[in-house]
């Protein structure tokens, strides 16, 4: 079976509940659905993020490198050739989420063919992740009575604190509110996004050391190197890599040069085929990672399901899994449920990503 084309649909969803943090904001969803066409007729689906903030991508740059670079790259190779396909799309620099789009795309193509669900032909760990929401930025009172809601409604007890401000006694403050409304048994953490400087972060760290904070994504810029590798040798927490490993050859990096001693993967950037690797790196070494949020939509959120599931060192921790609930609307046909703080794989072949063509219809830009 081969690959024929790869179709790139521009869309935009509004959002309910805009997410605000320290790097940028987002209003709408306005990603981009791949699909990759087969001359047996089996097309495998995945959703692409744009996030110009992070890696440099618009919702124009993943319709152009899909449609204009990596299809006719791509067209005439075997589904099952994923490596030659991972090194023909290397030969493009960045364009980290449109990679990771259509290597997913392409699993989904294979669990199709294969009649069996992507989870278990990636590993088969487990049916199910436990889930993490993240928080934008809000005032202190304002994000625990989202966080109870999320809890009372969802089952959902663990939370990621987006931080990052100034003055930094906001984000301290906010912690200490989470903490306190919470209770001793709810799981935080908090990410900066680079917000802060190595400094910052470390007074951050100092103020909040009584709090049970879990670890400290992305505190500072990682290029602010000395500083960087001082605040991971000091810290009391781990601290996560995250914009600053987008690969595997940056996370590795990151781990191997003290940047980080802790990594986020996150499928909509490394689609499956490389994630794996980077998992693979981080059990060898000994680095805990967690499934991170591209603030994905249903049909992003149930492939990162799909991996994290996979792999007893994936599954072992909340994924960020929850944050399409700010969305308006959804392109996925069969919709998303958190059951008792879980979402389920879904049990069907291929990623399991049916879209209601009708909504794509609605939402498309084009």
């Amino acid at each position: 079976m081969k690959i024929t084309r790869i179709e790139a649909v521009p869309y935009s969803i509004p959002y309910i509940h805009p997410l605000h943090f320290a790097s940028g904001s987002v209003d709408e969803a306005d990603h981009v659905l791949v699909r990759v066409h087969t001359d047996e007729g089996i097309v495998g689906v995945a959703d692409t993020p744009p996030r110009p903030y992070t890696y440099g991508e618009t919702q124009k740059s993943i319709v152009a490198v899909v449609e204009d670079i990596f299809s006719p790259q791509l067209a005439g190779l075997d589904i099952f050739a994923r490596d030659r396909m991972q090194t023909i799309m290397d030969r493009t620099v960045h364009n980290q989420t449109a990679k990771g789009a259509v290597d997913i795309a392409v699993w989904d193509v294979i669990g199709k063919y294969l009649n069996q669900p992507v989870s278990s032909l990636l590993g088969g760990f487990t049916d199910h992740m436990t889930v993490s929401h993240m928080l934008g930025f809000k005032p202190a009172q304002e994000l625990l009575q989202i966080a109870l809601e999320f809890r009372e409604k969802h089952g959902i007890n663990t939370f990621k604190l987006k931080t990052g401000r100034h003055p930094i006694s906001l984000d301290i403050e906010a912690a200490r509110v989470m903490r306190e409304g919470l209770g001793p048994e709810a799981h935080l953490y908090m990410d900066a996004n680079r917000g802060w400087s190595a400094n910052e972060s470390a007074e951050v760290l100092r103020q909040t050391a009584d709090l049970g904070m879990e670890f400290l994504e992305e505190p500072d810029d990682a290029r602010e190197v000395l500083g960087r590798r001082r605040l991971v040798t000091n810290s009391p927490i781990p601290i996560a890599a995250d914009e600053s490993a987008p690969d595997l050859g940056t996370a590795a990096r990151e781990i191997l040069t003290g940047g980080a001693n802790f990594l986020a993967i996150k499928t909509a950037r490394s689609g499956f085929t490389e994630a794996t690797k980077i998992l693979g790196m981080a059990q060898g070494m000994g680095i805990d990672v967690y499934v991170g949020n591209q603030i994905d939509t249903q049909v992003g959120t149930i492939a990162s399901v799909t991996f994290g599931a996979a792999f007893a060192h994936t599954s072992k921790r909340a994924g960020e899994l929850s944050n399409y609930l700010d969305m308006a609307d959804d392109l996925l046909a069969e919709p998303l449920s958190i059951e008792d703080g879980k979402i389920f794989v879904r049990d069907v072949p291929g990623v399991g990503t049916a879209i209601d063509e009708d909504k794509l219809a609605h939402y498309r830009s084009n």
